[in-house]
């Protein structure tokens, strides 16, 4: 069960849609957040809090 071109194009009119130009790329910037996290989490790689002066 593969996506092709069809199905992606769909899929990125429909997220137009229910979105808009400007909502998208916020949604990516924070779902690649998201990702970078939740590997970094699984490989160990812990944050340094920053901490207010």
């Amino acid at each position: 069960m593969g996506l092709g071109a069809p199905e992606i194009i769909l899929i990125i009119v429909a997220l137009l849609l229910l979105f808009g130009g400007k909502k998208i790329p916020e949604l990516m910037r924070g779902l690649g957040k998201g990702v970078k996290e939740f590997k970094d989490g699984q490989n160990g790689v812990e944050k340094k809090e920053e901490k207010p002066q």
